[in-house]
């Protein structure tokens, strides 16, 4: 039976008043009646327009369909056969550009929340199953995986599946990467991350933290412990300053480590974080929305500012809704241009009028400047602009190419120009959405049991 109610179940969510003070889940997720309804609202479309819309085209109408009948552990088996983050997945990733798109439900209405009825089984599933432990024939074969973000995991997850003895190498003293440090709580709980890190421990892969792989301890080290294939996943977290911007000042941030900072670091925050009154956020994308709504929790005044407007904005939709829900000013055409700082302390931001222009490349039209400025009070600025990749592997590491952004030289499988390595993710691409590195991720593994076997 199809529901054809035109607007989708509306997910259970902490009362503003209350989530303002807090760093809990905002979302609440759906009861089993709610999910059971918004499936029934599938239409079962012949050509399965959502799974083209997926990155790791996952069997979308399929899993929705067992979904409908209550069959919450046969649709988590579906989701689980190409998804190794399915929780995290149906949290995170960015549905509305993606598989909800092409939903034929949209057409005419609200696409089926395939995001919400993803992360529903994954949540089901895990509070009624124990992490299961190693079930693999071992190889005997040694594989190392640099990285332990989305990329990293859906790697070590599907070789130690075939039986790979894997370890994973982590320069930050947790795991996770960016799913721990870089995304708050409130979207993202870190209790969700660490079990997905269990399971991977349950199949026998062994994570390392604190252990950047770099000039002091390279690739080749890797090699010469007896590791024969390794995969790069150690993403593209090196920010990017805009020019005019005194980081040397005292309240000057990159959003990784104001993140960082928040999200690890609660009781033990930088007293210019834990008593700032006025704090601007800059960027537009996931990371500036989840700063600057960091920011309000901590009960500073915030303004997130974004040198093009609201509609042209990377970041998820939901995730501008609550921001908006919450109170929060996002200050659209304004570009910072300077630091202000009195006794190496920030003061204020002398920002730049924007107007747009033609379309650039990414399509989006160009912000370009009105030499009219305005300046802005501020104790905390958090410059969630863009990042770009670290050399920690390629500039220590012969024979790895890059290409011409700068990131690794990797085909559509994975492999790279050094026999033996292999690369995906943001390492690769530049920063991009969990499923994509996910999606790297897996079909890495793949090569990388090709080559191992041919060995």
């Amino acid at each position: 039976m199809i529901n054809n109610v035109r607007e989708r179940n509306p997910m259970p969510q902490q009362p503003v008043e209350v989530r303002c003070k807090n760093f809990d889940e905002v979302e609440l997720g759906y009861t089993a009646a709610d999910a059971i309804r918004e499936a029934m609202r599938c239409l079962k479309c012949r050509k399965k327009p959502c799974t083209q819309g997926c990155p790791i085209n996952q069997r979308i109408p399929e899993f929705i369909a067992h979904v409908a009948e209550g069959d919450f552990e046969g649709a988590y088996e579906i989701i689980t056969d190409r998804s190794n983050l399915p929780a995290i997945c149906g949290r995170v990733c960015d549905q509305k550009t993606q598989c909800e798109k092409n939903c034929a439900q949209a057409v005419r209405g609200e696409a089926v929340s395939i995001g919400r009825l993803e992360r529903f089984v994954a949540d089901w599933h895990a509070a009624r199953t124990p992490v299961a432990a190693a079930s693999a024939a071992p190889s005997g074969k040694k594989v190392a995986v640099i990285g332990s973000g989305p990329a990293g995991i859906a790697c070590a997850g599907d070789l130690a599946d075939k039986g790979y003895q894997v370890t994973v190498f982590e320069k930050l003293g947790f795991t996770g990467g960016i799913m721990t440090y870089g995304i708050p709580q409130f979207v993202l709980p870190n209790t969700v991350v660490d079990r997905e890190v269990e399971i991977l421990k349950g199949k026998g892969v062994e994570f390392v933290t604190d252990a950047p792989i770099d000039k002091k301890k390279s690739v080749d080290d890797l090699f010469k412990a007896g590791f024969e294939a390794v995969f790069v996943g150690n993403g593209a977290d090196v920010p990017q300053v805009p020019g005019g911007i005194d980081t040397s000042l005292e309240g000057v941030w990159t959003a990784n480590d104001y993140l960082t900072a928040v999200n690890l670091n609660q009781d033990a925050l930088p007293e210019n974080i834990k008593n700032a009154k006025h704090v601007l956020v800059v960027g537009g994308g996931n990371t500036a929305v989840d700063a600057v709504r960091c920011g309000r929790r901590l009960g500073a005044e915030t303004i997130m500012v974004y040198r093009r407007t609201v509609a042209e904005a990377p970041a998820r939709y939901d995730e501008i809704l609550h921001t908006r829900e919450e109170g929060i000013e996002m200050m659209e055409l304004t570009n910072p241009v300077e630091a202000i700082g009195e006794n190496g302390k920030l003061t204020s931001v002398k920002c730049e009028i924007m107007k747009l222009g033609e379309p650039d490349e990414s399509g989006r039209r160009r912000p370009v400047g009105t030499g009219e400025f305005k300046t802005l009070p501020c104790d905390n600025l958090v410059l969630a602009t863009s990042t770009s990749y670290s050399e920690d592997v390629v500039g220590t590491t012969k024979g790895i190419d890059k290409d011409k952004w700068g990131g690794i030289a990797a085909s559509a499988d994975g492999a790279t120009s050094r026999p033996g390595v292999f690369a995906g993710g943001d390492a690769v691409t530049g920063p991009a959405t969990v499923v994509e590195a996910m999606g790297a991720g897996k079909r890495a593994a793949v090569s990388i049991d090709a080559y191992l076997s041919n060995l």
